[in-house]
């Protein structure tokens, strides 16, 4: 999948930030929805879906697969699901763009299904490990076919004629992961079991409940779970009402935070327990975030926030809330450059294999925007002073949250910052430069 010209930008310091948002639909749930709603017998609705290009890149891989994925109106969808195991050999390779987490899921979807299919995306998501999602797809009778050197895209999956239920504990904590195993399991009969020792994002668990599957989530250990699916159920349509993404919401958030005098109310975000962790690190560097309503819709846990601009301190954020924050760690490492005193983030293996090595390139981020940083194993240090220079070139290595951090560092610096890149943008917040721009954000 090839993206169009480099688009640059340059974000500069101006007036607060003011107003009231939505920021676009939780890419997690509407993944899920769009694979899940695939696998049902039946029409499922989905209102407030992701329409980025991540969504879309999967999207098109359901049609590909057999299912009916249809716009309806402004973020609403229907899908006629084919039924568990019920997918066609597709006529061409599936392309998911940049979306690894479409790619991962569909992979464990196919795995259950009789048919062969071939797995690619753009320069970004070949550069990115599947190895660790074939593993325990193979150990449940799929077979990898074809793949690119060190474990990479493309690759030819054939799934399992007869699936085999395993019990499968993770190695490392990857929602991802997990969940690619629970789906195969679908088609397999008896119980698929996946055991974590840190407990990952659980909206497969909750939306998989949603559509009538048969699921038992019980707590082990400190910080762990133990999942368990009885397989060989048909799934049963039912809506899906996408809240608002947190990691999207974190944007906005963290401008709001450190750009003097803004006040501002993101609408409808999800506040799910596993996705919260930026929000307790935030209120422990002294954030003013205020809970204006909290509310339930469709098993999601929904509130809106009123955020505004305020000092901020130094803390030590711990490893184990690295799940629950994982995308969210180069904003967070924006507001550390704000704050006063070292930040430091502990913990963040994970980040070194995402759309880019994201550790290096926040790190990149800061340093060449005259913020003080280091990586010590794996974890990242910022030293807070209150400000930033600014003034330095951002290399946004087809990373979408990279990008998205440079702009919004760019909003409080002394200097401007320039973006080369902020076309990525589009995968997950097509409308992030806009919208930002409404609430008082300066361009060029």
């Amino acid at each position: 999948m090839e993206h169009a010209a480099a688009t640059p930008l340059t974000a500069r310091r101006g007036g607060p930030l003011a107003g009231r948002v939505r920021v676009p639909g939780d890419k997690s749930i509407s993944l899920r929805s769009l694979i899940l709603g695939a696998l049902t017998v039946g029409e499922t609705q989905i209102t407030g879906m992701l329409e980025g290009e991540d969504a879309m890149s999967t999207a098109n891989a359901m049609r590909a697969l057999g299912a009916t994925v249809e716009r309806t109106g402004e973020t609403a969808w229907r899908i006629l699901g084919v039924g568990v195991g019920g997918f066609a050999t597709p006529r061409a390779a599936l392309d998911f763009g940049n979306s690894g987490t479409g790619c991962r899921l569909a992979m464990g979807a196919v795995a259950g299904c009789p048919i062969t299919a071939t797995f690619d995306g753009d320069a970004s998501l070949r550069s990115r490990p599947m190895r660790r999602i074939l593993d325990p797809l193979e150990k449940m009778g799929a077979r990898t076919l074809q793949m690119s050197d060190k474990g990479r895209l493309p690759a030819m999956l054939q799934g399992a004629r007869d699936p085999i239920p395993i019990s499968y504990e993770a190695e490392v904590p990857s929602a991802q992961l997990k969940s690619a195993v629970l789906l195969a399991g679908l088609a397999a009969p008896g119980e698929t079991t996946v055991i974590e020792q840190e407990a990952t994002r659980d909206h497969t668990e909750r939306m998989l409940k949603h559509f009538g599957a048969t699921i038992r989530v019980t707590p082990l250990g400190e910080h762990g779970r133990k999942i368990t699916l009885q397989g060989q159920s048909e799934l049963e349509p039912a809506p899906i009402v996408v809240p608002a993404d947190p990691s999207s919401a974190a944007f906005p958030m963290i401008a709001a935070l450190i750009v003097p005098g803004s006040d501002l109310i993101l609408e409808g975000v999800m506040t799910n327990p596993l996705r919260s962790g930026l929000l307790a690190t935030l209120r422990e560097m002294g954030a003013a975030i205020e809970v204006l309503e909290q509310r339930n819709d469709g098993g999601e846990d929904v509130a809106d926030l009123r955020v505004r601009a305020g000092a901020l301190k130094g803390v030590d954020v711990p490893a184990e809330r690295a799940p629950s924050m994982i995308d969210e760690y180069p904003i967070l490492a924006v507001a550390a450059a704000f704050a006063e005193g070292p930040t430091r983030m502990r913990g963040l293996k994970e980040l070194r294999v995402k759309e880019s090595d994201r550790l290096a390139a926040t790190a990149a981020l800061l340093r060449n925007n005259g913020v003080e940083v280091e990586i010590v194993d794996d974890d990242l240090i910022v030293q807070g002073r209150g400000r930033a220079a600014g003034g330095g070139l951002v290399a946004t290595r087809m990373d979408h949250r990279i990008a998205m951090s440079a702009i919004v560092l760019g909003l409080a610096t002394e200097q401007p910052v320039n973006v080369d890149d902020t076309a990525f943008i589009a995968t997950s917040f097509p409308n992030f430069v806009g919208m930002m721009r409404a609430l008082g954000a300066e361009f060029a």
